[in-house]
């Protein structure tokens, strides 16, 4: 398989110092990419740092590391250091995270979130190349800063994006996109508004992967993860954008009145299905490589829990990834 091949890190029940035999066994199985998130876990750069220093071959990305919870300089230093420690290899994914995250858990006013975006990304092209920063962005200003330390292979900067501005935006400043949420058949929607980028483009999308024959398992994980995500409001937009307004009106209703159980109820198998991938790992990874058949360049699993991954401990987690991977 020539394709990049991702996962999401660092996996729920084993300890960071632990992930050394994870981070093998990932790169054994053909998995190419390591990819981190940011929410309420591990920040989204310690378990990359130690896959650095572990797996000199793995590539490493954020997805994402959120614009508004570092001031710029620091996001810009952390960057750069983890760029000088996986030279070539890393790659920057930022985005504007959540109301949640930023105002609730960071104590930062989420406002401005597109020219929030913006301003850092263009501010982190320049401080990462090594130029001095003395400039009002509009969201921020910053007085003569230099990175005493720029990395030799700048890191290339993805955006997480999801409707059309922010998804022009990636088009137009940024190396690459990064995609959630989304079914196969709705990637050539979002990628018809990146047609201005170039053709090295990366275009990466985080996909839930729950590799489970339990089909009544993994649709009842899935509803849980698409209440919890598709209420919010930024994703709630992208969703009526992608054209499924009808389908998920039932559950926004059942939400908004506080019935969590009429929520979850009012979710079809059919949405289930089209935004979760489930099956054994045969059947995960054919439907992963359908995301790639769309135009996806990292497809990047997110692993969910499944009865035996929680039975069986690390021995069944380390197959379980070696038959997700490419060379499953």
């Amino acid at each position: 398989m020539s394709m990049r091949w991702g996962m999401t890190v660092p996996l729920s029940g084993v300890p960071l110092s632990g992930h050394q035999a994870v981070y093998q066994a990932l790169e054994d199985a053909g998995f190419t990419d390591l990819w981190s998130s940011e929410v309420n876990g591990t920040d989204a750069f310690t378990p990359l740092t130690l896959a650095a220093a572990w797996q000199p071959r793995l590539r490493l990305g954020t997805a994402i590391a959120p614009v508004f919870t570092r001031g710029p300089g620091l996001l810009a230093m952390t960057a750069a250091a983890l760029a000088e420690a996986a030279p070539g290899r890393f790659q920057l994914g930022i985005g504007s995270s959540s109301p949640v995250v930023v105002g609730d858990w960071n104590a930062v006013d989420f406002t401005e979130p597109y020219a929030r975006s913006r301003d850092v990304l263009r501010f982190l092209k320049a401080a990462l190349a090594g130029e001095t920063v003395d400039h009002d962005y509009g969201t921020f200003a910053l007085r003569r800063f230099r990175l005493e330390r720029p990395p030799a292979t700048p890191p290339q900067i993805l955006l997480a994006a999801l409707r059309p501005g922010m998804l022009r935006l990636a088009a137009a400043e940024a190396d690459g996109v990064i995609l959630n949420w989304l079914s196969p058949a709705d990637v050539s929607t979002a990628l018809a508004e990146t047609k201005a980028a170039g053709p090295d483009f990366e275009v990466a999308a985080r996909i839930f992967v729950c590799p489970t024959d339990d089909a009544a398992y993994a649709r009842a994980v899935g509803r849980r993860l698409i209440a919890a995500y598709l209420t919010v409001p930024a994703y709630a937009a992208f969703h009526r954008w992608l054209g499924r307004t009808e389908v998920l009106t039932p559950m926004w209703q059942a939400w908004s009145a506080g019935d969590r159980k009429g929520a979850l109820a009012a979710i079809p198998d059919s949405l289930v299905d089209d935004l979760i991938v489930h099956g054994s790992p045969d059947e995960c990874r054919t439907k992963v490589e359908a995301y790639a058949a769309a135009g996806i360049k990292v497809p990047v699993m997110a692993l969910l829990p499944t009865p035996a991954l929680e039975a069986g401990g690390f021995p069944t987690l380390i197959k379980t990834l070696t038959d997700l991977g490419a060379r499953g």
